[in-house]
Protein backbone atom coordinates (compact mmCIF):
# COMPACT_ATOMS: atom_id res chain seq x y z
CA UNK A 1 0.00 0.00 0.00
CA UNK A 2 1.19 3.55 -0.96
CA UNK A 3 0.98 6.80 0.78
CA UNK A 4 -2.12 8.55 -0.54
CA UNK A 5 -0.69 12.09 -2.35
CA UNK A 6 -2.91 14.17 -4.85
CA UNK A 7 -2.31 17.12 -6.52
CA UNK A 8 -5.65 18.93 -5.79
CA UNK A 9 -8.63 18.64 -3.24
CA UNK A 10 -11.28 16.20 -4.63
CA UNK A 11 -15.18 16.81 -4.80
CA UNK A 12 -16.45 13.76 -6.40
CA UNK A 13 -15.51 10.16 -7.25
CA UNK A 14 -15.92 8.02 -9.80
CA UNK A 15 -15.09 4.37 -8.72
CA UNK A 16 -14.54 0.97 -11.37
CA UNK A 17 -17.05 -1.74 -10.12
CA UNK A 18 -15.65 -5.15 -10.99
CA UNK A 19 -12.48 -5.50 -9.27
CA UNK A 20 -12.93 -2.58 -7.39
CA UNK A 21 -16.26 -2.96 -5.54
CA UNK A 22 -17.08 -6.39 -6.30
CA UNK A 23 -15.36 -9.62 -6.72
CA UNK A 24 -17.14 -11.05 -10.19
CA UNK A 25 -14.91 -13.59 -11.41
CA UNK A 26 -17.56 -16.11 -10.25
CA UNK A 27 -19.95 -14.69 -12.47
CA UNK A 28 -18.15 -14.64 -15.17
CA UNK A 29 -17.19 -18.00 -15.16
CA UNK A 30 -20.44 -19.37 -14.74
CA UNK A 31 -21.85 -17.31 -17.46
CA UNK A 32 -19.28 -18.29 -20.11
CA UNK A 33 -19.62 -21.55 -19.33
CA UNK A 34 -23.03 -21.56 -19.64
CA UNK A 35 -21.93 -19.52 -23.23
CA UNK A 36 -19.40 -22.41 -23.71
CA UNK A 37 -21.87 -25.27 -23.21
CA UNK A 38 -24.03 -23.99 -25.90
CA UNK A 39 -21.75 -23.30 -28.32
CA UNK A 40 -20.52 -26.96 -27.97
CA UNK A 41 -16.91 -25.40 -26.35
CA UNK A 42 -15.05 -26.54 -23.31
CA UNK A 43 -14.89 -24.06 -20.18
CA UNK A 44 -12.04 -22.16 -19.57
CA UNK A 45 -10.26 -21.10 -15.82
CA UNK A 46 -11.22 -18.37 -13.75
CA UNK A 47 -7.23 -17.75 -14.29
CA UNK A 48 -7.88 -16.94 -17.34
CA UNK A 49 -10.81 -15.28 -17.28
CA UNK A 50 -9.02 -12.77 -14.38
CA UNK A 51 -6.65 -12.29 -17.57
CA UNK A 52 -9.40 -11.11 -19.89
CA UNK A 53 -12.04 -8.96 -17.94
CA UNK A 54 -12.00 -5.16 -17.81
CA UNK A 55 -12.23 -4.31 -21.46
CA UNK A 56 -15.95 -5.14 -21.71
CA UNK A 57 -17.73 -8.42 -22.60
CA UNK A 58 -17.05 -7.81 -26.53
CA UNK A 59 -13.90 -8.11 -26.00
CA UNK A 60 -14.10 -10.55 -23.28
CA UNK A 61 -16.11 -12.98 -25.55
CA UNK A 62 -14.22 -12.44 -28.47
CA UNK A 63 -10.87 -13.28 -26.51
CA UNK A 64 -12.73 -16.53 -25.07
CA UNK A 65 -13.92 -17.80 -28.20
CA UNK A 66 -9.93 -17.36 -29.25
CA UNK A 67 -9.11 -19.73 -26.52
CA UNK A 68 -11.55 -22.23 -27.01
CA UNK A 69 -11.05 -22.26 -30.88
CA UNK A 70 -10.57 -25.75 -32.39
CA UNK A 71 -7.63 -26.66 -33.66
CA UNK A 72 -9.30 -27.47 -36.91
CA UNK A 73 -11.50 -24.52 -37.85
CA UNK A 74 -10.87 -22.48 -40.60
CA UNK A 75 -11.12 -18.46 -40.56
CA UNK A 76 -14.35 -17.08 -42.17
CA UNK A 77 -15.97 -13.64 -41.26
CA UNK A 78 -18.83 -14.47 -41.90
CA UNK A 79 -18.87 -17.51 -39.82
CA UNK A 80 -17.19 -15.78 -36.93
CA UNK A 81 -19.81 -12.99 -37.05
CA UNK A 82 -22.51 -15.20 -36.44
CA UNK A 83 -20.70 -16.98 -33.88
CA UNK A 84 -20.13 -13.53 -31.80
CA UNK A 85 -23.76 -12.94 -32.23
CA UNK A 86 -24.74 -16.29 -31.31
CA UNK A 87 -22.29 -15.94 -27.78
CA UNK A 88 -23.21 -12.83 -27.24
CA UNK A 89 -26.75 -13.77 -26.90
CA UNK A 90 -25.62 -16.97 -24.71
CA UNK A 91 -23.67 -15.10 -22.15
CA UNK A 92 -25.96 -12.41 -22.24
CA UNK A 93 -29.18 -14.91 -21.22
CA UNK A 94 -26.82 -16.91 -18.83
CA UNK A 95 -25.00 -13.71 -16.61
CA UNK A 96 -28.69 -12.31 -16.40
CA UNK A 97 -30.08 -15.31 -15.21
CA UNK A 98 -27.03 -15.92 -12.70
CA UNK A 99 -25.99 -11.99 -11.93
CA UNK A 100 -24.32 -11.48 -8.42
CA UNK A 101 -25.29 -14.83 -7.45
CA UNK A 102 -21.54 -16.49 -7.50
CA UNK A 103 -19.83 -13.02 -6.92
CA UNK A 104 -19.00 -10.74 -3.60
CA UNK A 105 -18.38 -7.31 -2.07
CA UNK A 106 -14.41 -6.57 -1.04
CA UNK A 107 -13.92 -6.44 2.41
CA UNK A 108 -14.05 -2.25 3.26
CA UNK A 109 -16.30 -1.07 0.25
CA UNK A 110 -19.43 -0.62 2.02
CA UNK A 111 -17.45 0.88 4.93
CA UNK A 112 -15.46 2.96 2.05
CA UNK A 113 -18.51 4.06 0.21
CA UNK A 114 -20.65 4.97 3.59
CA UNK A 115 -17.30 7.39 4.87
CA UNK A 116 -17.08 9.06 1.44
CA UNK A 117 -21.01 9.71 1.46
CA UNK A 118 -21.14 10.50 4.53
CA UNK A 119 -18.08 13.32 3.85
CA UNK A 120 -20.54 14.68 0.91
CA UNK A 121 -18.61 13.57 -1.64
CA UNK A 122 -20.79 12.91 -4.96
CA UNK A 123 -20.16 9.23 -5.88
CA UNK A 124 -20.30 7.49 -9.60
CA UNK A 125 -20.05 4.06 -10.80
CA UNK A 126 -18.35 3.72 -14.02
CA UNK A 127 -17.60 0.19 -15.79
CA UNK A 128 -17.16 -1.28 -18.85
CA UNK A 129 -19.87 -3.78 -17.78
CA UNK A 130 -22.97 -3.81 -19.89
CA UNK A 131 -25.73 -1.27 -17.86
CA UNK A 132 -28.08 -4.03 -17.79
CA UNK A 133 -25.79 -6.07 -15.94
CA UNK A 134 -24.47 -3.58 -13.72
CA UNK A 135 -27.47 -2.10 -12.26
CA UNK A 136 -28.68 -5.18 -11.32
CA UNK A 137 -25.13 -6.04 -9.42
CA UNK A 138 -25.31 -2.95 -7.44
CA UNK A 139 -29.07 -3.94 -6.29
CA UNK A 140 -28.15 -7.67 -5.74
CA UNK A 141 -25.13 -6.35 -3.59
CA UNK A 142 -26.64 -3.31 -1.57
CA UNK A 143 -24.32 -0.76 -3.09
CA UNK A 144 -26.59 1.03 -6.00
CA UNK A 145 -27.97 3.51 -2.82
CA UNK A 146 -24.42 4.83 -2.64
CA UNK A 147 -24.48 5.87 -6.20
CA UNK A 148 -25.79 9.35 -7.93
CA UNK A 149 -25.09 8.20 -11.13
CA UNK A 150 -24.30 4.62 -12.77
CA UNK A 151 -22.80 3.92 -16.33
CA UNK A 152 -22.15 0.75 -18.21
CA UNK A 153 -19.99 -0.11 -21.01
CA UNK A 154 -22.72 1.10 -23.42
CA UNK A 155 -23.67 4.10 -21.84
CA UNK A 156 -21.52 5.75 -23.87
CA UNK A 157 -19.68 6.03 -27.56
CA UNK A 158 -16.72 4.48 -26.23
CA UNK A 159 -14.97 2.53 -23.10
CA UNK A 160 -12.15 3.19 -20.94
CA UNK A 161 -8.94 3.45 -21.14
CA UNK A 162 -10.49 5.71 -23.67
CA UNK A 163 -11.53 9.17 -21.41
CA UNK A 164 -14.50 9.94 -22.56
CA UNK A 165 -16.58 7.90 -20.11
CA UNK A 166 -14.86 9.59 -17.15
CA UNK A 167 -15.30 13.36 -18.82
CA UNK A 168 -18.70 12.54 -19.21
CA UNK A 169 -19.34 10.88 -16.20
CA UNK A 170 -17.67 14.51 -14.67
CA UNK A 171 -20.31 16.25 -16.48
CA UNK A 172 -22.98 14.59 -14.91
CA UNK A 173 -21.31 15.09 -11.86
CA UNK A 174 -21.34 18.57 -12.30
CA UNK A 175 -16.99 18.45 -10.81
CA UNK A 176 -14.31 19.29 -13.33
CA UNK A 177 -11.32 16.39 -13.91
CA UNK A 178 -8.68 17.90 -11.82
CA UNK A 179 -10.76 18.26 -8.86
CA UNK A 180 -12.16 14.42 -9.73
CA UNK A 181 -10.36 11.10 -8.19
CA UNK A 182 -10.91 8.06 -10.37
CA UNK A 183 -10.84 4.54 -8.18
CA UNK A 184 -10.33 1.36 -10.28
CA UNK A 185 -8.07 -1.89 -10.03
CA UNK A 186 -6.79 -1.83 -13.47
CA UNK A 187 -3.94 0.06 -15.79
CA UNK A 188 -7.65 0.86 -18.03
CA UNK A 189 -8.88 2.66 -15.21
CA UNK A 190 -5.41 4.20 -14.66
CA UNK A 191 -5.25 5.23 -18.50
CA UNK A 192 -8.49 6.41 -18.97
CA UNK A 193 -7.99 8.82 -15.56
CA UNK A 194 -4.22 10.54 -16.20
CA UNK A 195 -6.25 11.11 -20.50
CA UNK A 196 -9.24 12.70 -18.74
CA UNK A 197 -6.98 15.07 -16.21
CA UNK A 198 -8.90 13.18 -12.97
CA UNK A 199 -6.37 11.47 -9.97
CA UNK A 200 -6.27 7.64 -9.45
CA UNK A 201 -6.45 5.68 -6.67
CA UNK A 202 -5.76 1.86 -7.74
CA UNK A 203 -6.94 -1.26 -5.66
CA UNK A 204 -4.05 -3.71 -5.29
CA UNK A 205 -6.50 -6.71 -4.90
CA UNK A 206 -8.42 -6.74 -8.26
CA UNK A 207 -7.72 -7.98 -11.95
CA UNK A 208 -5.47 -5.73 -14.02
CA UNK A 209 -5.07 -8.22 -16.71
CA UNK A 210 -3.05 -10.87 -14.60
CA UNK A 211 -0.51 -8.21 -14.28
CA UNK A 212 0.84 -6.44 -10.93
CA UNK A 213 -0.99 -3.07 -10.02
CA UNK A 214 1.51 -1.71 -8.18
CA UNK A 215 3.55 -1.88 -11.83
CA UNK A 216 0.76 0.55 -12.77
CA UNK A 217 1.20 4.66 -12.55
CA UNK A 218 -1.28 6.00 -10.22
CA UNK A 219 -1.32 8.41 -7.33
CA UNK A 220 -1.75 5.56 -4.77
CA UNK A 221 -2.14 1.79 -4.77
CA UNK A 222 -4.65 0.98 -1.54
CA UNK A 223 -5.95 -2.03 0.08
CA UNK A 224 -8.94 -1.53 0.56
CA UNK A 225 -11.82 1.66 -0.14
CA UNK A 226 -12.39 2.10 3.74
CA UNK A 227 -8.57 3.26 3.13
CA UNK A 228 -9.31 5.36 0.85
CA UNK A 229 -11.93 7.23 2.53
CA UNK A 230 -9.64 7.47 5.55
CA UNK A 231 -6.26 8.98 3.92
CA UNK A 232 -8.67 11.45 2.25
CA UNK A 233 -9.85 12.50 5.37
CA UNK A 234 -6.68 12.64 7.23
CA UNK A 235 -5.33 15.26 4.55
CA UNK A 236 -8.77 17.19 5.12
CA UNK A 237 -9.63 16.44 1.32
CA UNK A 238 -12.50 14.57 1.63
CA UNK A 239 -15.51 17.38 1.45
CA UNK A 240 -18.24 17.85 -0.70
CA UNK A 241 -18.23 21.16 -1.57
CA UNK A 242 -17.03 22.73 -4.92
CA UNK A 243 -15.29 25.95 -3.88
CA UNK A 244 -11.26 26.06 -5.69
Amino acid sequence: MSALKLPQSIHACIIDLDGTLVDTLGDFEAALAGMLAALGRPPVTRAQIGRLVGKGSEHLIRSVLALTQPASRAMNSEADKALQQAAWQHYQSAYLRINGQYSHVYPGVVEGLRALRDAGLPLACLTNKPLDFARPLLAAKGLDGFFDHVFGGDSFARKKPDPLPLLETCRALGTVPAQTLMVGDSQNDAAAARAAGCSVVLMTYGYNHGEPITDVDADAHLDTLAALAAGLAAVGQNRGSKES
